[in-house]
């Protein structure tokens, strides 16, 4: 239970046991989480659907799989995580797993060439902050913020602020 990274049983997606360190990570209780739906970690229903579906290919045909995604907070806040799970039935991979969470907090994502200053102004987006509130959150100016805005959207390939939330939340 006290170990440093975020465990979760699951069995078919629902949670079945979570230690301390994700009650810390997510903000929920451990009470909270045990018997709901993994969704609830989840920014949206689209990028529940399609990570479950990439994790089903991914374990039948191996009993590993590690990524990196947006998952939600009990405060509403999305953050970066990477996870990495087991099945421990590879002949029914959802019917019992095992994961691991860790919180990315200053660590670009893999996925995107973005620094580690673009991955912190995409964070502020993607939990609605204005160019003005998130310059003061970071301490710099809101036209800064609109420069590393610009090429987060060049680099991620869209033209506004809702496609590129959008994009951060179900990539992969």
């Amino acid at each position: 239970m006290d170990a440093p990274v975020g465990l979760m049983v699951l069995s078919n997606r629902m949670i079945q046991r979570v230690n301390t360190e994700i009650e810390r990570i997510f903000g929920w209780s451990r009470e909270e989480l045990e018997g709901q739906s993994i969704r609830i970690l989840y920014p949206s229903s689209v990028d529940y659907e399609k990570t479950g579906a990439r994790w089903k290919r991914w374990l039948e045909s191996g009993p590993r799989y590690t990524d990196e995604r947006f998952m939600q907070c009990r405060s509403g806040e999305i953050i970066w995580t990477r996870a990495t799970g087991r099945t421990l039935t590879p002949t029914d991979p959802f019917r019992l797993m095992v994961w691991c969470f860790e919180h990315l907090e200053s660590r670009p994502p893999n996925s995107a060439i973005l620094t580690p200053r673009e991955r912190e102004v995409a964070r502020y987006i993607v939990n609605g902050y204005t160019s003005k509130e998130t310059g003061q959150a970071m301490g710099i100016s809101p036209r800064t913020v609109e420069v590393h805005r610009s090429s987060v959207m060049k680099k991620l390939g869209v033209q506004n602020a809702a496609e590129l939330a959008a994009k951060m939340i179900v990539q992969k």
